[in-house]
């Protein structure tokens, strides 16, 4: 397998080796760029204006509806393949309703699942920003693009765009009475239906109705009978949208969406036992042989059937908002905006994921399973809601273009937690286990916070292009000013307000964070149109994350912002007679004030006076000195004959970040002062995609035979930043910490296209397509060490199906 898989990784970097960055990634040429004999121009609104992608002078890779269509995108955690090199998403932990979204290894490091911390990345859906991790896994909506800004976006975008910025793009009312249906059915249980409904325009009024829904059954079945397996999820949604023109120079777009998104968690597998438990040559672990097998053994291929069962049951997330867009165009070269929008949200996380290891975890220590009790529930509900308005002035004169505008954000979150063992062993031997009661009532809320934080930026942004060379030349400068405003509290602490010192004397009462910060991020890009189609830039651009508390530290520690430095120079070309489009950029910069996350059985409360706890807690720091970081991103599209699209991308993404120290005892309750190596996590140092889509007319009709294909790999990544141990007194690491599996997936897509219904004026499309083709598996999750033993999560089996699409 091995093997295999390195000729197929070989075959793949073969097609993008002449590239080094960018992306369009799976940009596929639609039918009418196909009719065209060459490749479609992709429009972007990267710089709050409509431009074509080539022009564009920052690295930005597109995902276009087509591509969604081809690889089978239900969320953006399908996302997670690899389709966007520089791109990982990946769910926090084994929960898939909060995501980790990361470009150029700049993101989220650790925990996703903290009110008062932000993500580095910002997802924007028809430009509101969406303000959590919790929520970006449900099913989207009609999707026009999914452009991904890669590097800070500090200027345009704002706070909390150090890494980049996802902006996701609908289709909006058309004023013409169509229709778009699609429906499905796959192994693993899985459906799919969907319907895009146009209105005629009535009264000046366009609207537009979507609703679409997508479930599948669990990977990994759950032998506790009446209980939810692994993996699974029930996304439903419903979106409205009326777009109102009272006058040729004015509209108002009021949209209304609701989405339903039920999964649970990932199933974690005990992957080998470490020395502290040595396998057998059966490959169950050597324990007592009166021991049941069943109920204890490794897993070091994809499970189908959990190894222990133990009550789980649905993550619930449901979202909802509203948005109001206006935009008079003033004059014309003027055009005013204005987005109003408020969203509100609930997640609900229930995860018993890790039941298998934490019993073979928990036996290494204890030697019995005499009262052994396992299946740590791990309950976090969360809540939020956010206010957003934002004004925008986009202007054109004769050598200039602008923007110019404001934002202010109010968003209010709370989150508890609750964690308990579901079930014990019955005897020392671990024959039979019981489940024990599940009042969620009655267990003990072991952490509560809630905060308000309130951002207010403003911003400009100017394009002049000076009298020079042939007005070759652009030169671009722009500044945002931020300010974020963080009121909060840490009220609950095992069932009670924390006790703090203060003074030498313990007080009850909530942790309080009251903090503010203040930012401006600067951006100047100089770009030469050296050709008609050969546009070379160079940019320097900076972006932050905002500073907050750890809701997982009984102090409820604060830290401060982090940011990013990044210069990037880049060339967009294209040739052959649009035949052919080469883009590539490279980039180097700084990152500072790293916001680092260290656990431990310690807590450091105020004034350097550490409390002894029995709960793990989890303290946020700043690294101290400056982190690097460094790639080259490309991008080949390639259209050699009328009908064949070819497209390959390649990132090289390295992050480094300063050996900090570990505010928490280790071994012994020792605590060491030397800085611990760090690690980044989720991303991968190598990473490509590449596809290759075929489009044929049959017959004389306007029906045709589509074929698509794409490739996905890289290299893997470590999941966790600090080694298990580190001997401060050899300056060595006791237990490495694993890195995740290198992987190579192929997704795939037949269709018979456009096919007309006589006397309907419909079209229908008959298609099957596959996820993970070839059935590949490796574990892009990794946590323990060779010694301790290791587990992990295992990439998605392949899954299949067809599906029936109806236009007219």
């Amino acid at each position: 397998m091995l093997s295999s898989r390195l000729l197929a990784a070989s075959a793949l970097a073969a097609i993008v080796a002449a590239c080094p960055l960018h992306a369009e990634t799976a940009p596929v040429a639609d039918a009418a760029a196909a009719e065209a004999d060459g490749l479609e121009t992709i429009t972007v609104t990267a710089q709050k204006r409509k431009e074509d992608l080539q022009t564009t002078p920052i690295s930005i890779s597109v995902l276009t509806a087509t591509g969604l269509e081809n690889r089978h995108v239900t969320s953006l955690l399908d996302l997670g393949d690899g389709a966007i090199p520089s791109l990982k998403v990946a769910p926090f932990f084994s929960r898939p309703g909060a995501l980790i979204v990361n470009v150029r290894g700049v993101g989220v490091l650790s925990d996703s699942n903290q009110p008062a911390r932000d993500q580095g990345v910002g997802v924007y859906v028809d430009g509101v920003y969406q303000g959590r991790a919790q929520g970006l896994g449900t099913a989207l909506f009609d999707v026009e693009n999914i452009e991904v800004l890669k590097g800070p976006q500090g200027t345009l975008f704002g706070r909390n765009t150090e890494g980049g910025a996802v902006n996701i793009v609908t289709k909006k009312p058309s004023g013409k009475l169509k229709m778009n249906a699609t429906a499905g059915i796959g192994n693993y249980g899985s459906n799919k239906a969907e319907i895009h409904l146009d209105l005629p325009e009535f009264a000046n009024v366009s609207l537009k109705i979507d609703a679409v829904k997508a479930s599948r059954d669990p990977f990994v079945k759950n032998p506790l009978q009446g209980q939810l397996g692994f993996n699974s999820y029930d996304k439903r949604g419903f979106h409205i949208e009326a777009l109102w023109r009272p006058a040729a120079n004015f509209t108002a777009d009021l949209s209304y969406d609701n989405s339903h998104d039920e999964t649970s968690t990932l199933y974690q597998q005990q992957i080998s036992a470490g020395t502290g438990l040595p396998a057998s040559s059966s490959g169950s672990a050597a324990v007592p042989a009166n021991l049941t097998a069943a109920l204890f053994k490794l897993e070091p291929t994809r499970a189908s059937v959990a190894a222990v069962g133990v009550p789980q049951q649905a993550s619930v997330g449901q979202a909802e908002g509203f948005r109001l867009g206006l935009e008079w165009q003033v004059a014309s070269h003027l055009s005013l905006r204005s987005i109003s929008a408020y969203r509100d949200m609930t997640q609900t996380q229930y995860d018993n994921g890790s039941a298998s290891t934490s019993m073979q975890q928990g036996y290494t220590s204890t030697a019995t399973f005499a009262n052994f009790a396992f299946g740590r529930y791990s309950l976090a509900p969360f809540r939020q809601n956010q206010v957003s308005q934002e004004i925008q002035a986009v202007g054109e004169l004769p050598r200039l273009k602008y923007q110019a505008g404001a934002l202010y954000y109010v968003e209010r979150v709370q989150d508890s937690a609750q964690a308990f063992n579901t079930v014990r062993f019955n005897d020392a031997a671990g024959s039979t286990y019981t489940v024990l009661p599940l009042d969620y009532n009655a267990q003990l809320v072991q952490r509560a916070s809630h905060v308000k934080t309130t951002s207010t930026g403003v911003y400009g942004q100017a394009t002049y292009t000076p009298p020079v060379m042939n007005d070759a030349a652009h030169l671009t400068v722009g500044a945002r000013w931020t300010n974020d405003k963080k009121n909060g509290s840490l009220f609950l602490v095992n069932g009670a307000a924390p006790i703090v010192p203060v003074n030498g004397v313990n007080v009850q009462a909530p942790v309080l964070l009251n903090a503010s910060w203040s930012r401006v991020d600067p951006m100047v890009n100089l770009a030469i149109d050296a050709a008609r189609d050969v546009h070379l830039y160079g940019k320097w651009s900076t972006g932050y994350r905002s500073g907050g508390a750890n809701s997982r530290s009984l102090a409820y520690r604060q830290f401060n912002p982090e940011t990013v430095s990044m210069f990037e120079i880049g060339a967009k070309t294209e040739f052959f007679d649009h035949r052919a489009r080469f883009n590539v950029a490279a980039y180097t910069g700084s990152y500072k004030n790293i916001q680092l996350d260290f656990s431990g059985l310690y807590e450091d409360v105020v004034n350097g006076v550490r409390v002894a706890t029995t709960r793990t807690t989890t303290d946020t720091v700043n690294a101290p000195g400056t982190g690097h970081m460094k790639g080259v991103e490309a991008e080949l599209t390639l259209a050699p004959v009328k009908g064949l699209t070819l497209s390959a991308s390649y990132a090289y993404n390295h992050v480094s970040i300063p050996a900090t120290v570990n505010p928490f005892p280790q071994t012994g309750g020792v605590f060491i002062t030397v800085p611990v190596p760090i690690y980044q996590v989720y991303t991968p140092e190598h990473s490509a995609s590449g596809s290759m889509d075929y489009e044929m007319p049959l017959g004389g009709g306007q029906t045709k035979l589509r074929f698509h294909l794409d490739g996905n790999y890289d290299s893997g990544y470590y999941a966790n930043y600090t080694d298990s141990n580190y001997d401060s007194v050899n300056r060595s690491v006791r237990f490495a910490q694993p890195k995740g599996d290198a992987g190579l997936v192929f997704n795939g897509r037949i269709a018979l296209a456009d096919i007309e219904a006589a006397n309907t004026g419909a079209k229908v499309t008959i298609a099957i397509w596959a996820r993970n083709l070839f059935n590949e598996q490796h574990l892009f999750y990794k946590s323990g060490s060779a010694q301790a033993g290791i587990s992990g999560f295992f990439n998605d089996p392949r899954t299949f199906g067809g599906e029936l699409n109806v236009k007219f």
